[in-house]
């Protein structure tokens, strides 16, 4: 009895946290999507990551939704003792992990087919609003910036672009010299072309690999935490009465 008890206690606090983490998320959420200029000023050295690729506020707001229910339905269950609201928990997390493991293996077998998807989404959307859009232009800005690289595939992705027609160059991203840090001005397409930078999604494939460890770690981390919530959730429910 001692042992359920605890365990018990255990879950409330534990999804507590996840319920409180799910409401932090909604906010910044809210926030993103309601005045992102003001955020990407204040994070905007730290945004170069995969969420540069998806709407980030809708993304946060998601995420922060999953969060909140997941949180409220395991208080909720564990404290009252409640077995539909257990049974809920266990599905929603089993369906999330489920998620996440196909999610995994389309990733590390279809690399290529990802690719040829973003690219028909991403790169029609930088030849339209980069330049015109400000939030847009600031995201990608920013990633470029600090993952070293320029456009999805390279400088052509902004040919025809609101900037290009505009400036009559390219994104200064697009003509860093690695080799001395500098950026060569005027960036023309022949200097472009010389520099020859990376794009942004093989330079993001290249650091994942480059940190597969501890990307691998968290990945494996975040799933035993939900195997073991499962567990957890599903031993309440049968010592139940």
């Amino acid at each position: 009895m001692q042992c359920y008890s605890f365990i018990k206690t255990m879950m409330i606090l534990f999804n507590f946290l996840i319920f409180l983490c799910g409401v932090a998320l909604l906010a910044v959420g809210i926030w993103v999507s309601v005045d992102g200029s003001s955020f990407l000023k204040i994070f905007g050295p730290l945004s170069s990551s995969a969420m540069q690729f998806v709407n980030v506020g809708y993304f946060l707001i998601a995420a922060g939704a999953v969060l909140f229910a997941l949180g409220f339905l395991g208080c909720y269950g564990a404290h009252t003792e409640n077995k539909c609201a257990l049974m809920m928990f266990f599905f929603i997390l089993l369906v999330i992990f489920i998620a996440e493991v196909a999610a995994a293996v389309v990733a590390l077998v279809y690399t290529t087919m990802a690719e040829q998807f973003l690219r028909l989404l991403i790169v029609p959307t930088i030849k339209k609003d980069y330049g015109s859009q400000k939030d847009f232009t600031q995201v990608w800005n920013s990633t470029m910036e600090g993952l070293k690289c320029c456009g999805f595939n390279n400088y052509t992705d902004f040919e025809d672009s609101p900037y290009l027609m505009e400036n009559n160059v390219f994104p200064p991203y697009c003509c860093f010299d690695e080799v001395n840090g500098t950026v060569t001005e005027p960036c023309t397409k022949k200097a472009a072309e010389d520099q020859a930078v990376q794009g942004c999604f093989k330079q993001l494939l290249n650091d994942i690999r480059t940190n597969a460890v501890t990307v691998g770690g968290v990945a494996a981390g975040i799933g035993g935490l939900e195997l073991a919530a499962m567990i957890v959730s599903m031993y309440l429910y049968c010592n139940l009465k």
